[in-house]
């Protein structure tokens, strides 16, 4: 690795092979291309835990538009796919405290926009919804069992 464009192509392609060659650099006592290597690890890793979240946002948000469209096909499956993606938007918080409800808040609409348009294609039916709140998103409960 020579140049930074490479350290950024490898990060964005393997983040093993790019630790292994950044400790391969230390090894052999090249600090400042090392720092180079981490640079660009951090930096795919941060962009690799956004596209998660943003896959895990607009997957809870289609199931919710879902729920809510087609109250006659709700599912057990659909619960737990709720209960799933926000399992995993928490995860993906703890790992990257960064990714937090601000991000969130700034990826909403854009997200809510494609989870309309799979919810449609797998209804096969337009969604009369218009928008979804925090609260519906995070907070509701899913559930065909009746808890009381």
């Amino acid at each position: 690795m020579s140049t930074q464009m490479d350290w950024k192509d490898l990060a964005m392609s393997s983040h093993y092979l790019t630790a292994l060659e950044v400790n391969n650099c230390l090894k052999q006592g090249n600090i400042m291309e090392a720092t180079i290597g981490l640079e660009a690890l951090i930096e795919a890793m941060g962009r690799s835990d956004k596209r998660a979240l943003r896959s895990q946002l607009i997957r809870l948000m289609a199931h919710v538009i879902k729920w809510k469209c087609q109250p006659q096909k709700r599912t057990s499956s659909w619960s737990t796919t709720i209960l799933s993606a926000r399992n995993e938007i928490e995860a993906i918080q703890e790992d990257t405290p960064s990714l937090n409800r601000n991000t969130i808040d700034l990826i909403w609409d854009k997200c809510f926009e494609k989870a309309v348009k799979e919810a449609e294609t797998e209804m096969n039916q337009k969604c009369s919804l218009i928008s979804l709140s925090w609260q519906e998103v995070f907070e509701e409960k899913y559930s065909l069992f009746n808890y009381n």
